[in-house]
């Protein structure tokens, strides 16, 4: 009886430790080096302020930043941040503890060389998305434009594994992509196309949807791109809520009282 109850046990949690064992191959995976070299070669080559995805001021991010009603201390990591303005801009408001988190360690020089003596209150990461560990939790994950280029299920249930463990409880996610009407290729490479409920979807219910809206972007060379932002609250630690659960069910079946 003892056996077959343990049997059913890990049977009924195969999907579960599925997950598991999946998350630790991976983090054993070399880092995928065509999105390094692709991003490594469009920051060489191209003048940042002609990128199609260039801002002379990131107005609709720093709003909804601001809507957070973080506290300056709080630690914010722009998720493929490469030669935005908007860590400047973080910095002059007067947060203390912004990162910046990119595949392409040539957009970070970059950025590193033109805050000058300024990056030193940065935390900067060269990493793909998918394989980063943050070394502590995030009050704030932003992500303007790096989500939509991951197309295939593997990376946006990866991407989305990192951003639960690096995010602080009750921390907010500000995510901007492609927005419906949005293109289907952007430098060079295929993109998605998100809307609310798929977005809500990629997040799960362990996040709150707190606003939302569609934007225009006009690109230096004045084409125009739609672009959806969201603002989501983390209302629960779904990740150590789970495993904890697991434990224990697989756990009292190993250990009977």
């Amino acid at each position: 009886m003892v056996k077959t109850a343990v049997l059913e046990a890990f049977e009924e949690r195969q999907e579960w430790l599925t997950d598991l064992v999946g998350e630790a191959l991976s983090d054993m995976e070399i880092r995928p080096m065509d999105r390094w070299s692709h991003w490594n070669k469009v920051y060489e080559t191209k003048d940042p302020t002609r990128v199609s995805w260039f801002q002379s001021r990131p107005e609709t991010s720093l709003r909804l930043i601001a809507n957070a009603g973080l506290d300056p201390s709080a630690r914010i990591l722009d998720v493929g941040g490469g030669t935005s303005i908007l860590v400047d801009a973080l910095l002059a408001i007067g947060y203390q503890q912004p990162g910046v988190l990119d595949v392409s360690e040539e957009a970070i020089q970059r950025t590193r060389a033109r805050l000058a003596t300024r990056a030193e209150a940065v935390e900067w990461y060269v990493e793909d998305v998918t394989r980063f560990k943050s070394p502590h939790r995030w009050d704030l994950w932003h992500d303007r434009a790096v989500l939509h280029f991951l197309t295939t299920e593997e990376d946006q249930r990866a991407y989305r594994k990192v951003l639960g463990r690096s995010l602080a409880e009750e921390g907010h996610v500000v995510i901007a992509t492609f927005g419906p009407e949005g293109p289907g290729r952007c430098s060079g490479l295929d993109v998605v196309q998100y809307d609310v409920d798929r977005m809500q979807r990629l997040l799960g219910e362990g996040f709150e949807l707190k606003e939302w809206h569609l934007e225009d972007h006009v690109t230096p060379s004045g084409a125009i791109q739609q672009f959806l932002f969201c603002r989501f609250f983390r209302v629960s630690s779904e990740v150590e809520t789970i495993v904890f659960k697991n434990w224990t069910a697989v756990s009292s079946q190993l250990f009977p009282e």
